[in-house]
């Protein structure tokens, strides 16, 4: 039984800490199919690259609800296949999956798009402005008086 350390991980994403307290606690129980990557790309993009050869654009749906992201892939029947084929090894798995990612807060799904069998889903964390920290200016305790033009001269003479 193999055990990773994702250690590493915390300290370097903002966005997917509870990702990878979800992947911690699994410990090698979550289905390995489809592979997948996360990736950050940015300060506050990231992106996830999933292994989906062998199936189509229409037999891959995307869901994103609340903090959670589904990736569904179901392969559709080939009816019209009439010339069967012995197969003797299957390596190319074509089975359904479902694949589902705990996002953090104000993760949003930006886009997604299918290039030479991999699926990925672009990401950007946009936090709200009443959210974000902001710099509260100091006042001192003693009262400035203003000074007017002119009258600091006659004050000094």
């Amino acid at each position: 039984m193999r055990t990773f350390d994702l250690t590493p991980f915390y300290r370097s994403t903002v966005g997917f800490d509870r990702l990878f307290n979800l992947l911690d606690q699994a410990n090698g129980d979550a289905p390995g199919y489809p592979p997948y990557n996360i990736e950050r790309t940015g300060e506050n993009d990231y992106r996830i690259s999933v292994a989906v050869s062998g199936f189509a654009q229409n037999e891959l749906s995307i869901v994103a609800k609340e903090n959670t992201l589904t990736i569904k892939g179901e392969k559709a029947a080939n009816q019209n296949n009439t010339e069967k084929a012995e197969v003797l090894y299957r390596g190319i798995a074509a089975r359904a999956f479902e694949r589902v990612f705990q996002l953090a807060d104000f993760v949003q799904v930006k886009n997604a798009s299918l290039e030479n069998g991999l699926l990925h889903v672009d990401l950007v964390r946009e936090i709200p402005e009443a959210k974000k920290p902001r710099n509260i200016p100091i006042a001192g305790s003693t009262p400035s008086t203003p000074v007017i033009e002119g009258q600091s001269e006659k004050a000094a003479a």
